[in-house]
């Protein structure tokens, strides 16, 4: 491999046992070396040499969301360069499993934890902070000053889905919102409230449904949406699952999309494009998400620092698909705001 590579075979094994120590242009030909010689590194040989499990814990609420499946393979592309394999933690948005987790971090079985959850468990969350055990919070934030934190800007995104709305002339808004004590649901709402507010609308000028991230959701939220007289004609849904919901029932009672009512939905997920119409969303970098905050993990583990540019926030892509268009008045012009 050290030929196929063009170096020394010291460098071949410390880009094996210890990749963050040396240049990404360097850990990129040997990498590639390994490929081509279809070598497998002895796992057992490299953890009795660098004291390491060479396994990383990932906890997730619910892995049937498929966000967190596809930010899963970024992570695990990303690991497996490195030789590190993967120990997943569903939580199935039930706080009681936290507690087999935190056991399993602390009894030191991996080298260190991906938090999809955006809080440290509230059992052990001291010695969690206290053991040195690298961690990194993805998708969700954590506020906590030796936790790096690899996100999306979901703020700016739902503020730009707000204004994208009234650029075609929306003037009453419809919020459909995510898990309420989660962190990523709090920035999206915020986003919105501001795109609002940019947009030269006021707090009576929306509405808000209150649910989860899931189908069901958004299906409630069209019920209440049937029910109103002053129905809204810009609707954003914190993520895709409920947006589809939502579009299927008020289909069901038809009700025309995007003639009827506009819909943009968040993440990007593949079933968004196979929707009738085609969903409107945010994509999220999912598979970059994940590969991002593994690289970052993988320098903690490595080097044990948190330099100050390790907190990541990558944007998004507005897919202008079928489920939005101009509100259809007669006196369209008139409905917009003097501020549009």
């Amino acid at each position: 491999m050290a030929r196929l590579a063009g170096v020394s075979t010291a460098t071949v094994s410390r880009v094996l046992s210890e990749p963050g120590k040396v240049r990404q242009k360097t850990h990129d030909l040997v990498m590639e070396a390994v490929r081509r010689s279809g070598y497998i590194p002895n796992s057992t040989a490299q953890k009795l040499r660098t004291r390491r499990t060479m396994n990383v814990l990932v906890v997730a609420p619910r892995l049937t969301n498929p966000v967190f499946a596809e930010i899963l393979r970024g992570v695990d592309d990303e690991l497996t360069q490195s030789g590190y394999g993967i120990i997943i933690g569903n939580l199935d948005n039930r706080r009681e499993r936290e507690a087999r987790y935190v056991d399993l971090a602390l009894s030191r079985q991996v080298d260190g934890v991906l938090l999809l959850t955006g809080y440290i468990p509230e059992k052990g969350a001291r010695d969690m902070r206290e053991s040195g055990l690298p961690i990194v919070a993805m998708c969700a934030a954590i506020d906590d000053d030796k936790i790096p934190n690899v996100v999306v800007q979901d703020r700016e995104a739902t503020r730009q889905a707000v204004e994208y709305l009234a650029g075609l002339g929306h003037r009453r808004f419809g919020y459909i919102s995510g898990t309420p004590t989660s962190i990523i649901e709090h920035e999206r709402f915020r986003g919105f409230r501001e795109g609002i507010a940019a947009a030269g609308f006021g707090e009576d000028d929306f509405v808000r449904w209150e649910g989860y991230f899931v189908f069901s959701t958004g299906v409630s939220a069209a019920e209440s949406f049937l029910a109103m007289k002053d129905r809204p004609t810009g609707i954003f849904a914190a993520c895709d699952e409920s947006a589809i919901g939502f579009i299927k029932r008020v289909r069901e009672a038809r009700v025309r999309v995007p003639q009827d009512v506009s819909v943009i939905g968040f993440d990007g997920i593949e079933f968004s494009d196979y929707t009738e119409p085609a969903l409107t969303t945010f994509r999220q970098p999912l598979h970059e998400l994940g590969r991002a905050g593994a690289d970052v993990l993988l320098k903690l583990i490595q080097n044990g620092m948190t330099p100050d540019d390790w907190n990541i926030r990558l944007p998004l892509t507005l897919l202008e698909r079928g489920t939005t268009g101009p509100v259809l008045h007669k006196d369209y012009k008139s409905l917009r705001r003097s501020s549009l």
